[in-house]
């Protein structure tokens, strides 16, 4: 995915059980420490995404989503556990190795935008890019092609502090995937909007994901929008189960997880 090469094709990346293993997670573990107390959030988390799929992980708030995506990009070190990427270990204690992981495999899209207000909306996302050495022109241009993508191109000068939230999102979108990723990690990309804008952000979502033939996990606790993924998982008690679609609630995204 890379808006200097060709356009990709709209068609569908296979999601047989056969495609290839972008990420995996073995055995993830992740336990806070609060005083004098151990607090478990992850127990037993077993992950694995296959190319082209957009797989959903539903949970109540609090129940450690966030803390799931955190490891898996590398934000956070698990407890234990590994988390492999194209059948490589990430090795957490490795800076160099992170940060170019970070840059360009995966793009990470957080439930607030984490835009900054006083720069423009295409500067926020031009600023991987530019983490990445890429010249200032250069990545701003990359930056408007991609806010021209979201359906922001008429605001990419505009300040961030001046959007609304949907657009906001929509810039945190562009953000996310400027720099070419395999996978799109979202943490509760509707979270913050309202039922009409939640499902407007979701169906954008979706045409990225088909179109520029991402492999996507979004972790959510609107069981509508879940419904609309190739697969459901579960956070229960620190573990990942398989959830079926047909228990899930259907109609407009607000059905919650419990």
């Amino acid at each position: 995915m890379n808006f200097d090469a060709q356009p990709a094709s709209r068609t569908p990346i296979s999601k047989s059980p056969d495609a290839r293993v972008v990420m995996e997670s073995r055995g993830l573990k992740k336990t806070y420490r609060s005083g004098s107390r151990d607090i478990p959030v992850l127990l037993d988390a077993n992950l694995v995404l296959r190319e082209g799929e957009m797989v959903a992980v539903v949970a109540p708030s609090g129940a450690g989503k966030s803390t799931l995506l955190h490891l898996l990009a590398a934000l956070d070190t698990p407890t234990s556990g590994t988390v492999y990427f194209d059948s490589k270990a990430i090795e957490t204690n490795d800076d160099a190795a992170v940060g170019e992981f970070r840059n360009r495999a995966v793009g990470f899209l957080w439930q607030r935008h984490q835009l900054l207000p006083d720069f423009t909306a295409a500067e926020n996302v031009a600023m991987p890019l530019l983490l990445r050495g890429k010249k200032f022109t250069s990545a701003l241009e990359t930056a408007r092609r991609w806010l021209a993508e979201v359906g922001l191109g008429d605001r990419a000068d505009h300040r961030a502090g001046e959007l609304s939230g949907g657009e906001q999102q929509r810039a945190a979108i562009a953000r996310a995937l400027v720099t070419g990723p395999s996978v799109l990690l979202a943490d509760e990309p509707t979270g913050d909007l309202d039922e009409q804008n939640a499902w407007a952000m979701f169906e954008l979502l979706e045409r990225l994901h088909r179109v520029h033939k991402l492999t996507s996990l979004i972790a959510t606790h609107n069981l509508a929008l879940a419904a609309r993924c190739d697969r459901i998982l579960g956070l229960e008690h620190g573990v990942l189960r398989t959830r079926e679609a047909a228990a899930i609630a259907g109609g407009g995204p607000g059905g919650e997880a419990s």
